[in-house]
């Protein structure tokens, strides 16, 4: 029987028994402070009902945020337990000498006002690096998050983690296992400083299926893998960059606890939420008009198809010709050729396609002449779909990218102010 999933509304809140909020505390003062301005939220705060087994995957960068190691500290304590989730944007709390030390205060915020234990408190930063996190503003906005938990905020608080970013991201579910309907939904941020290995991307996910933290972990590790990590704006690799998932059992299905069928549907939800979400990061991607999306199939394994799918979405040069809607394949072959993976070169084909049609530029490792009017047509779209045949095996796999334009400097440039 083939799996279904529906797809729902309320992102974090889809699942039974989480609540959210979202709310403006000033972190980082506005060049306009006047009172009588609406400003964008810049902190939120999510929890389950009951105690949640809960994953994480974080950076792979060497310098990481103070959250990330608060948040890993407590999951070890609590056996891989949370209640709650804090997170803030505007500050990324890195590479500061009280960065820890007002991480922990967080969860000691939250902890008091929701009298739950310290350890089940899940913390997180984005924003600048480096600059000093004030914590007053925190202290007086945890009593109003708390006092507006509801189960239909979820765009509250997804607005609350944006950055650089123009939209909001949610994505979820509804699936069955085992006769049960279970749900699965998330929210992320993200826009720039994103680079395969988790990206400078805050990930949160809640499901109310029942599961053990082990296979939970299992799941989001396996996921991320062919999701998370197979997206590139701009080839940096963030400080502060996490994933965390909860499951907090309130759908009542038998718990999953072995890998079988349920575990495999478990984990395609997963995928379903995750892959959607990574495909929102990349189009909203800093100053970027274009969704490259590049799909590698005939890779004699996964890995394979995985490295040449990142290594096409990771190049400048690329990036920028579909910027200029400019169907320059040699940039694709070149991405394809110094990608750490082996295969015969001599067997690549690759089309260009978006809904304006589809374009052959290269067959047999050699390039075919096609009407270049045509392929600047299906280049016009905002929607690239770039699609290689290693012609050498089953594998298939998807990496996401975008366009690289003027933009994308003007906000890097002026990134601080």
């Amino acid at each position: 029987m083939k799996e279904t999933f529906k797809v729902i509304s309320g992102g974090i809140c889809a699942a039974k028994g989480y609540k959210a909020n979202g709310t403006y505390c000033g972190i980082k003062k506005p060049a306009n402070d006047d009172p009588s301005i609406k400003h964008k939220n810049d902190i939120c705060l999510y929890v389950s009902e009951v105690p949640a087994n809960a994953a994480a995957v974080y950076t792979q960068n060497k310098v990481k945020g103070a959250p990330i190691l608060v948040t890993k500290a407590n999951l070890k304590k609590s056996g891989n337990k949370a209640i709650a989730v804090i997170a803030n944007s505007k500050n990324a709390n890195t590479c500061n000498a009280d960065g820890v030390e007002k991480a922990n205060k967080m969860c000691e915020l939250v902890a008091k006002e929701l009298n739950i234990p310290q350890e089940e408190v899940i913390v997180a930063s984005t924003g600048v690096i480096g600059q000093i996190l004030p914590i007053e503003p925190i202290e007086k906005a945890v009593p109003i998050l708390a006092k507006g938990l509801c189960y239909n905020k979820n765009e509250e608080a997804a607005r609350a983690i944006m950055t650089t970013d123009t939209v909001k991201k949610e994505y979820a579910v509804e699936f069955e296992i085992n006769g049960v309907t279970c749900h699965l939904g998330g929210m992320a941020k993200g826009s720039g400083m994103i680079h395969p290995n988790m990206a400078t991307t805050l990930n949160f996910i809640t499901s109310d299926c029942a599961i053990s933290s082990e296979l939970l972990q299992k799941a989001l590790s396996e996921i991320v893998k062919v999701t998370y990590n197979c997206l590139s704006i701009d080839g940096d690799q963030s400080t502060n960059d996490m994933v965390c998932l909860m499951a907090n059992g309130m759908a009542f299905n038998d718990e999953i606890t072995t890998e079988g069928k349920e575990y495999e549907t478990f984990k395609n939800a997963l995928y379903q939420v995750m892959a959607n979400l990574t495909r929102m990061l990349a189009k909203d991607g800093e100053g970027a008009t274009k969704l490259l999306e590049c799909i590698v199939s005939g890779a004699q394994d996964k890995d394979t198809a995985i490295t040449v799918a990142k290594s096409v979405v990771c190049s400048t040069l690329f990036k920028a010709a579909m910027f200029g809607e400019d169907a320059n394949w040699g940039r694709v072959l070149c991405a394809i050729g110094y990608a750490d993976a082996e295969f015969d070169i001599n067997k690549v084909e690759v089309d260009l396609k978006s809904e304006k049609g589809i374009v052959t530029v290269c067959k047999n490792g050699a390039g075919v002449e096609f009407r270049e009017e045509k392929a600047a047509e299906v280049l016009s779209s905002d929607e690239i779909y770039i699609l290689i045949n290693l012609n050498q095996g089953p594998e298939s796999a998807t990496a996401w990218g975008c366009d690289l334009t003027y933009d994308y400097v003007k906000i890097n440039g002026d990134y601080r102010t």
